[in-house]
Parts: C-alpha cells; structure tokens; sequence
C-alpha cells in the first residue's frame, strides 16, 4: 500500500534517503487511504466503454465512413442530401439563435436546395453570431452524440430537436423547401420513436449528431482549402476582427473535431445503463401505454 508522508518538525530529515515522515492518518486510518484508491478506481473505470457502448462507437465510425465517401462520390451524394440541408438548417439555427440573444432581430432564415444557407438578422453582436453557424451546428452534434448512448436521452434530444425545428420554422416561414424538410424529419423521428422500444431512434439520432459534427468539418475544408469560396462565415469574420480567413476555419475545425470527441467522452461516462435495462423501461412510450390502458 502506498505510504504518505509530511515533512519532519524542523526542517529535520529522518534516516535513510527520504525527508518525510509518514502522515498520521495514514497510519491510524489506513481505510482511508484505500478509499481514496477506490474512489480513483471508480471514476477511471467510468471512461471504459461497455460492450453496449462499444457497439455505438463502431456504428459512430462506421457512419464517419460512409457519410465522408457519400459526401464526396457523385449521384451518390443524394442519398445523404436531405440530411445535409438538414444540417445547414442547424447551422443557420445556430445564426439565429445566438442573433437573438445578442439582441438582433431575426429577418429570415432560408435554406437552398444547393445546400447553401442565410440567415438575415438586424442588430446583434456580429463577432459572436457569424462563429456560431459551425461552432453551434458542431455543438448541437456532439450533444446528439452524447445523448445517442442511451435511449431516453435520446428521446429527450428529439424533444429538444423539435423545439428547434418550430423556431426554425417561425423564422423560415416563407421558405418551403425549409418546412418540408423538417417536417419529413420530424415524420422520421416519430416513426422511428416506436421502433425497437426506441433503439432504431438511438442510432437516427447518432448519425444526424456524426452528420451535423462531420457538416461544419468538411464545409469548412470546401470553402477555405478546397473551394476557396470568396464569401463565407470566415471570411466576413476575419474582415471583422482580423486574421485570415483560413486561419480562422482551421480554428473552427479543430473546435468541431473536439467537439467530436467530446460528445464520445460523455456519451461513455455519462450512461453506463445496459440497452436491454434502457428498452425495458420504456421512456415515453405512448403505444405501451395505450396497451396497459386498454380493457382486458
């Protein structure tokens, strides 16, 4: 066992090589001291995935593999488009959503069938609303991500997802392609909420949080390194504060990556429930309720 130790009354060393003293309470109360260990043990344990969460992280990759070779092959690429107009629907919501609290009034918010975006909003802090399109879209990924390890958080964050749909909604309200793509969305989550007591739900949910965390990845790559697009988030942020606008995407992409990664880390400490336990107690399940209440 481990010994503590303190340093000796005076300045004084004891013999032999070592100049502390071993702590009192580390001999009266050796349990303690195997406390403290367990107490390590358990939260070091915390961060080692389950069989359950092992699984999730290998779709997880998977998903980065086949979204990274979709996004780049030709006609393949429609197979994920609606998923990519619905990631720059939370790019743009992001916009807004910080526009808002910075105290801008938001315009309108539209989406084009070309997988562009914009966001009119008056007033605000531009310095703070022009970063939050990548940085908020990564961020709603990486808090799907998280959320993807275990079936009754991900209820919730559909929940949330559909809270921000009606504001995205109020704010495109005159922008169809933007109403039918977040209702044929949300048509999807409904169907899927019932599916496998909400299993198939926990993995619609993880690939729109890879899609949305990969979106603000691979755009940034498109428009800084690849593209060059004239006109973009970065460039009208660095004629704002500074700096190149590569320079700034790089920033930005780091920031996504790591968003990434956290929402993995989280995922994987945070819920440690089995997925036979999480479907077995049925979360929000109105068809099951529906079963109990009917008459024998």
């Amino acid at each position: 066992m481990p010994m503590l130790y303190q340093p000796l009354a005076g300045g004084q060393a004891p013999s032999g090589t070592l100049d502390y003293a071993p702590l009192d309470g580390a001999i009266k109360h050796p349990s303690l001291t195997r406390s403290v260990i367990r107490s390590l043990v358990r939260r070091a344990s915390r961060i080692d995935p389950t069989s359950d969460q092992i699984r999730i992280i290998i779709v997880a990759c998977v998903y980065v593999l086949v979204i990274g070779i979709l996004w780049n092959v030709p006609y393949l690429k429609l197979i994920i488009y609606p998923f990519k107009l619905l990631t720059v629907a939370f790019h743009e919501f992001s916009h807004a959503i910080v526009g808002l609290i910075t105290g801008a009034k938001i315009v309108s918010v539209k989406l084009d069938p070309n997988e562009g975006g914009a966001t009119v909003m008056k007033g605000g802090i531009s310095w703070l609303s022009l970063p939050a399109g990548y940085l908020g879209s990564s961020f709603i990924g990486a808090a799907m991500i998280a959320c993807a390890f275990d079936i009754r958080a991900s209820k919730v964050m559909t929940i949330i997802i559909g809270v921000v749909f009606l504001f995205t909604l109020w704010w495109a309200r005159r922008d169809w392609l933007t109403w039918l793509l977040l209702l044929a969305v949300a048509g999807l989550i409904v169907a899927f909420w019932f599916i496998a007591e909400g299993v198939a739900l926990q993995y619609l949910v993880l690939f729109l949080g890879v899609m949305s965390c990969l979106y603000s990845c691979f755009d940034i790559l498109e428009d800084l390194v690849f593209r060059k697009v004239e006109e973009s988030d970065a460039s009208a942020f660095s004629r704002l504060v500074g700096g190149s606008p590569q320079a700034w995407g790089v920033l930005w992409f780091l920031i996504s990556v790591i968003f990434f990664a956290a929402g993995l880390i989280i995922g994987i400490v945070a819920f440690k429930t089995s997925t036979s336990a999480q479907r077995a107690d049925n979360f929000l399940n109105p068809r099951d309720e529906y079963v109990v209440l009917m008459p024998r």
